[in-house]
């Protein structure tokens, strides 16, 4: 059975954690490649701006282009309204029955998992692996029973607060990969 990881998200715009995460959770776990599936509509991001899906999913393919074990994967961006977990694995495992998937959350989404839409089906079906987090020390049961916790480098950097930097004029570089960070210029996304 190959290992997938799939680290979902808005990834507006994807930053160096999101690929750190990926490049730790696949050395740590041994994994055969990762998948960064962009979330058409968010559950917990209705009524929030979101940047197009079309710029979202280039900035997640310029950053993981050189990475032989890391693929975009824009599942979640064809079908329509909100992206839930729950019907995404379900039709990601009918397609892809010979694969044991690893679906990666950063630390501060543990303590909601058990909110989840479907999450006692949903933990039959995925094997979640966490992240730390700063300033998030997931130390539940829930957590134990159900999260496999991958340690990693810890940085504050956030799509949030790159999206603060550039409308407030400052430098994002080596917070972004060049490529991304070329991307939004020149699409003048975040008002830059």
């Amino acid at each position: 059975m190959m290992k997938i990881g799939i680290l979902g998200g808005t990834f507006d715009p994807i930053h160096i954690a999101h690929l750190m995460t990926a490049e730790q959770v696949y050395h740590q776990l041994q994994l055969d490649q990762i998948w960064f599936m962009p979330a058409h509509i968010p559950p917990h991001k209705e009524g929030k701006h979101v940047s197009e899906a079309v710029h979202r999913l280039k900035m997640v393919e310029l950053a993981t282009q050189s990475i032989s074990y890391f693929h975009a994967f824009p599942y979640e961006l064809s079908r329509p309204g909100p992206s839930y977990t729950i019907q995404t694995i379900k039709e990601i495992k009918d397609l892809y029955p010979k694969v044991d998937f690893y679906f990666i959350i950063g630390g501060d989404m543990i303590d909601y998992l058990p909110k989840w839409h479907k999450i006692d089906h949903l933990v039959n079906l995925v094997k979640f692996v966490g992240v730390h987090r700063p300033g998030y020390l997931p130390d539940n049961e829930w957590a134990r029973k159900y999260v496999k916790m991958v340690p990693m480098p810890q940085t504050e950097i956030s799509s949030t607060l790159i999206r603060t930097y550039l409308k407030n004029g400052q430098s994002i570089r080596f917070m972004v990969p060049d490529e991304v960070k070329k991307y939004i210029e020149e699409n003048h996304l975040y008002d830059v």
